[in-house]
């Protein structure tokens, strides 16, 4: 027998995965019977969906959450000269968007407690050319949108957020997604639900949702005559109805998954809580986190390579979520060499992203947890 939070030596614990059941199945084959594959019914009936879960009166469903945000940008206006306001601890979809659009991204410190952007660091960067800010809510934790929206309001700036780790988060009671000017959603097999590839953009501002859509599909629309007429430089965004069965009867789960992450969560600050060696996750008050992924990071930088080597040799898929956007070879020859920010340079040098998925067992986080002991031990 093995002995409690063991593993199979041949077992690999990924640091993050899909859960799919029959009933997602059943969804797809049912539109691949069908007449509609893209275009058809089940795309709107996942907008639906979608926005009345966040509050949201709004959602355009794409491909994928890059395409998401780049459309966002575009619906704003953002163009060469403007500056964004943005966090440094993203995946580079976030800037990289903005860069696409001709702004430049103007990167904000960030906090050690939940690694999101420093609400009290955003007002000293705003310019004449600040155009907008774009919170991301890392690993699902949100962001303190009380605050950032007053600075947003203050200074005329939109707020768009990112969301793409944070389906099923809430922010004081109210759902992420219906809170900003705009919030931006990726279902990644990774991320809250998956439809394979795909993303969205939820709005309450009418205006939007139709410059949304209508860039959606190559800029468009039927003239007075029933004619296609293209009227705005738009892209094939589309995300098909295949992708939209599997995102609607994923949502049908989205709160058994949000409890089943809190629960790998709350294992994991259990396990670690007497680790002196690392750090872990706050626990922010008025937030119910989506849960999205588990960061630790090391309080001395020079263990953390050697941590990571030691639990990817011993089957535990770990991750590194992220490296400062501005540290990458690009950012470094196009503006950003000389920036350092104090405390995402100490994140990026310590943050380790252990394995979070809704069918994580609880022998298996115990022994991640087990591993990251013994590493210290030796």
């Amino acid at each position: 027998m093995m002995e409690k939070g063991s593993k199979n030596k041949n077992d690999f614990i990924p640091y993050g995965r899909q859960a799919i059941d029959n009933a997602d199945i059943k969804a797809v084959v049912k539109v691949l019977r069908s007449d509609w594959l893209t275009q058809g019914p089940a795309v709107k009936q996942f907008e639906e969906s979608l926005a009345k879960y966040c509050n949201a009166k709004y959602a355009v469903a794409v491909s994928n959450g890059t395409a998401a945000l780049h459309l966002a940008y575009l619906a704003i206006g953002l163009k060469h000269g403007d500056e964004v306001i943005t966090t440094p601890n993203t995946f580079v979809a976030t800037s990289n968007m903005l860069v696409a659009v001709g702004a430049k991204p103007v990167f904000c410190d960030i906090r050690l407690d939940n690694h999101n952007i420093d609400e009290n660091k955003i007002e000293e960067l705003i310019t004449p050319k600040t155009k907008a800010i774009v919170p991301v809510h890392f690993a699902g934790h949100p962001c303190e949108m009380d605050k950032i929206s007053s600075i947003a309001k203050k200074h005329g700036l939109f707020v768009i957020e990112d969301a793409c780790h944070a389906l099923g988060a809430s922010y004081k009671n109210k759902k992420i997604g219906s809170i900003g000017d705009m919030s931006i959603f990726s279902f990644h097999p990774v991320k809250s639900i998956t439809t394979g590839e795909g993303g969205a953009i939820l709005t309450n501002n009418y205006e939007l949702y139709k410059k949304l859509a209508h860039l959606r599909t190559h800029g468009i629309n039927k003239d007075k005559n029933g004619f296609n007429v293209m009227t705005d430089l738009g892209y094939n965004y589309r995300i098909t109805d295949i992708q939209a069965a599997l995102g609607i009867s994923q949502l049908k789960k989205l709160d058994k998954f949000i409890k089943a992450r809190q629960r790998v969560f709350d294992t994991y600050k259990k396990e670690l809580a007497n680790v002196k060696e690392i750090a872990t996750p706050a626990i922010i008050k008025n937030v119910q986190s989506a849960n999205h992924i588990f960061i630790i990071r090391t309080k001395e930088s020079s263990k953390r390579n050697a941590l990571a080597n030691f639990l990817k040799q011993n089957g535990v898929g770990v991750n590194f979520h992220y490296p400062s956007v501005y540290s990458h070879p690009y950012y470094q020859q196009n503006g950003y060499r000389s920036l350092t920010l104090k405390n995402a340079d100490t994140y990026h040098n310590t943050c380790i992203t252990l394995p979070l998925y809704v069918t994580l067992k609880s022998g298996q986080i115990k022994y991640v947890c087990n591993k990251i002991k013994e590493f210290f031990k030796s």
